[in-house]
Formats: C-alpha cells, sequence, structure tokens
C-alpha cells in the first residue's frame, strides 16, 4: 500500500484510504494542500462549512501546474452544509461549491449532517447532480443507523459513503456493521481525536512496541479496519509523520489492544440525537 491506495465504492469508482482534512485549517488551507499533494496524499476533504474551498482549489491547481500531480489522480470531497438542505437550495448549493473550487468536477458530494427538515429532499437533489455527471459520487456524513435506514428505503441511489468520527474510542460498530452489510464505505474523521487521547498511556504502550508515533499508529488501525482516513493537519511536519504508514503493520494482538479502548466516547459532535 501507499498513501495513494485506493478502495472501489458502490459506483465502481475509488476512494484513496489516506486523504488530508482541512476542518479549520484557515488561511493555511493552502500550504497544507499543497504540501499534502507533495507528500503523496491524493485524497482532500473539505466542506462549505469549513470556509476553505476556494484554497483547495487554488492548491490542487497549483500543483498541477507544477507537474506534482494530475487531476485525475486526485479525488476531492466536499459538503452541503445544513442550511442549504432542500431540493433547490442544495442544488444551488453545490453549485457555489463547484465555483468556489474552481476544478473540472467534484468527486464526492455528501450531505454533512441528517438536518431533520429536508434531508430527503437534499439526497434528491444529489442524486439528480450525479445523473447529470456533475460529480462522481454522492454520500452522507454522520449518519447513524436509523438515519441511513430511512435513506436507504427512499433513495434511487444509495449513498456511495458514511464519514463519521471514529478512532479507537470511538468505534460506533453499529453503523459500521450496517455500511458493511450494504456497501456503504466508511470514512473516518477526527482519527486523531483533535489531540485529546494522544498523550494515552495504552496508546503510548502500542506505540513503543510497534516505534511509531501515537498519530501513526492511530492511522494504522484505521486503515487496518479498511476505513478511509483523513487526518487533519496544517503543519507540515504532522502531515509528512501522518503519510508514513506503508511500512509497517500493528499485530493482531495490538489491534485487539485498540479495539478494547472503545467507550463510544466523541470529542466532536454526536449525532446519535439527531430524530
Amino acid at each position: 500500500m501507499n498513501a495513494a491506495d485506493a478502495t472501489p465504492l458502490n459506483n465502481g469508482i475509488a476512494i484513496p484510504r489516506l486523504g488530508l482534512g482541512v476542518y479549520q485549517s484557515g488561511r493555511a488551507t493552502e500550504n497544507a494542500v499543497g504540501w499534502a499533494l507533495e507528500a503523496g496524499y491524493r485524497h482532500v476533504d473539505t466542506a462549505a462549512m469549513y470556509g476553505n474551498e476556494a484554497e483547495v482549489g487554488a492548491a490542487l491547481r497549483r500543483a498541477i501546474a507544477a507537474g506534482v500531480v494530475r487531476r485525475e489522480d486526485v479525488f476531492v470531497t466536499t459538503k452541503l452544509w445544513n442550511s442549504d438542505h432542500g431540493y433547490d437550495k442544495a442544488l444551488r448549493a453545490f453549485d457555489a461549491s463547484f465555483r468556489r473550487l474552481g476544478l473540472d468536477r467534484i468527486d464526492l458530494f455528501l450531505l454533512h449532517w441528517p438536518v431533520p427538515e429536508g434531508r430527503l429532499d437534499s439526497w434528491r437533489a444529489l442524486e439528480r447532480i450525479l445523473g447529470e455527471g456533475r460529480c462522481r459520487a454522492i454520500g452522507v456524513s454522520n449518519y447513524m443507523v436509523r438515519h441511513l435506514e430511512e435513506l436507504l428505503n427512499h433513495a434511487k441511489i444509495p449513498p456511495a459513503v458514511n464519514q463519521i468520527e471514529l478512532h479507537p474510542w470511538c468505534q460506533q460498530r453499529d453503523v459500521v456493521a450496517f455500511c458493511a452489510a450494504h456497501d456503504i464505505a466508511i470514512v473516518a474523521y477526527s482519527p486523531l481525536t483533535k489531540g485529546v487521547l494522544l498523550g494515552d498511556r495504552r496508546l503510548a504502550a502500542v506505540a513503543r512496541k510497534a516505534q511509531r508515533t501515537p498519530a501513526q499508529v492511530l492511522l494504522r488501525w484505521c486503515l487496518q479496519k479498511r476505513f478511509v482516513t483523513i487526518p487533519k493537519s496544517a503543519k507540515r511536519e504532522h502531515i509528512i509523520e501522518n503519510a508514513a504508514l506503508f511500512d509497517f503493520s500493528l499485530s493482531a494482538e495490538q489491534m485487539a489492544m485498540l479495539d478494547d479502548f472503545n467507550e463510544e466516547r466523541h470529542v466532536t459532535w454526536d449525532p446519535r440525537g439527531e430524530p
């Protein structure tokens, strides 16, 4: 495996299993994306709510012009924010994201949150966008089992992806199992727990045994679980560190130790209470 290693989605396209998240990267976004592409990343995850789609697009165009990457080799995800739900509003929001990115296409467009009012109408809009060839795949984020069941009961096209918080302390096993049963790929966000749990002594013990950093251990756990993972960093040294995952593996014993961390502890928002 390498940083461009990809997993197939249920519509036949492939998504690179390591991506760069850019939530709250602000003005550092353009440099961060450029460094990630130089380090071998071929997947960038942004959103309308992050306010940096334009910077992501600018960084990718700059890397293409410099010969660092080809557009067809880079997978770009963005998302519909809560205030833009509804059929017509979702169509307009997609157009706005498309303009801000300034790219020839959006590879993956997600519903960012299961907003109770309008989410099914928004999904119909995403199906139309996909049918018109304006993006290559559509999916959801922060959807729990009941949200997915509702969607599958109404959708003409099932979601290709569900992006959820995932790390050893928050494994959301019911959602993961449901997605596996319905051929929905899992994308793990906040895989490094926003740094909150990187100092855990049990994680440190696994990292010492593996002779890797705690961050690398958490990301390798995600990869060996067959999740796509999108660690966020705006620091060049961390971006490079987070990509150094493909010359080692965790043993079955180490994976089991990490699995035992689970306590369904969210370090971000928890969508389980969303109706």
